[in-house]
């Protein structure tokens, strides 16, 4: 029954985070500001913390931020390979084409958020919930920026709302999934660290740079640090 709630939480989350991206998309340079700031925060605060933490009993720091370098540069070559093949009439299909791809990174982070509930709750209800509690408040943030990167990449609103709503079911699929399997804990920790370094490839190589193209202004600047400070705090409370 907890479990059911905490899924349905995590839905409702990610939902309300896309909808408020949708609803100030007149004012997207400074949302895109506050998700660069959220996005990096995530990984530097909560992600590569979290990879540590739990594969440390298996592989070494080292190991762990080999895992992050290597998510930062398997995205930036599944980037790059978009914009080599796309060209002319193709560029506005391989720009949203970049926008998928940085939204299903953002699903399948969703739905690693969900396993780690799943497996928390199997330790103990109490370390569930204040998994549970780090990750609903980054679902918030991922439903921002999973809007956010697919109306960036020039895709429409529709398909904004079908990637919002994959990103929503994400964390109940993962959530579920750890009803029939399990993973261990350093195998875990290195799928964070990897997916630490895609994050910290779109905020640093993406959503930081738009942000700022056609509205560098203080305000750009100030909604990123307000970012990486609102889940920085988020991140620090849970874990209290």
């Amino acid at each position: 029954m907890t479990l059911l709630f905490v899924a349905a939480a995590a839905f409702v989350a990610t939902v309300l985070g896309g909808a408020l991206a949708l609803r100030l998309r007149d004012s997207l340079h400074l949302v895109l500001g506050f998700s660069a700031g959220a996005v990096v925060a995530v990984a530097f605060f909560d992600l590569v913390p979290e990879a540590l933490d739990l594969a440390g009993g298996s592989y070494t720091a080292a190991t762990v931020m080999s895992f992050v370098a290597l998510g930062f540069l398997l995205y930036l070559l599944m980037d790059r390979l978009l914009l080599l093949h796309t060209h002319g009439h193709e560029a506005q299909e391989g720009d949203a084409s970049r926008g998928h791809l940085r939204a299903g990174s953002f699903s399948l982070h969703s739905f690693l958020d969900g396993i780690g509930i799943g497996l928390a709750f199997q330790v103990s209800t109490a370390v569930g919930l204040v998994v549970t509690v780090a990750v609903l408040a980054h679902d918030f943030s991922d439903g921002i920026n999973t809007v956010n990167v697919v109306v960036r990449h020039g895709g429409t609103f529709k398909k904004a709302l079908r990637w919002l709503l994959v990103d929503a079911l994400a964390p109940v699929a993962g959530i579920g999934a750890t009803l029939l399997f399990t993973v261990s804990e350093g195998s875990l920790g290195l799928l964070l660290a990897l997916f630490a370094g895609f994050f910290l490839y779109i905020g640093a190589s993406d959503l930081i740079p738009e942000s700022h193209h056609t509205h560098p202004t203080f305000w750009t600047t100030a909604m990123t640090i307000l970012g990486a400070g609102v889940l920085f705090a988020a991140i620090r409370l849970a874990n209290i």
